[in-house]
């Protein structure tokens, strides 16, 4: 059962994280909840998803105890606002931001760390 209302799909699990990113080259996945800060995240994802092939855009939800995977990464020490956003590259964690991201810093990263 999603627990968040978006046009992306939502990973439930920490096995279907685990799963995803080793299917998929490059993914971008924002925990998160419904709320100011994270809305603006999804709205972008959702956009983006439709022009970059290269990229799978997941959710997840924050509150999940199976979002400990993400909560406890390495990469988001220290992170206090959400979302939690992960970019994973070949099943490795190629970056992560915290809070809200505008559309041209999604890009930004997705360039970097996924090509154009």
């Amino acid at each position: 059962m999603a627990m968040l209302q978006t046009g992306l799909q939502e990973i439930e699990t920490a096995e279907e994280l685990k799963n995803v990113i080793n299917e998929y080259e490059n993914v971008m996945v924002c925990c998160g909840r419904m709320g100011p800060m994270c809305i603006p995240v999804y709205e972008a994802m959702e956009e983006l998803e439709e022009e970059r092939e290269n990229v799978k855009f997941f959710t997840m939800a924050f509150d999940s105890p199976e979002s400990d995977i993400i909560k406890g990464d390495p990469a988001c020490a220290g992170f206090m606002g959400l979302p939690f956003t992960m970019y994973y590259k070949n099943g490795k964690t190629a970056h992560a931001t915290s809070s809200i991201q505008s559309m041209d810093q999604i890009k930004t990263v997705l360039d970097e760390k996924f090509g154009k």
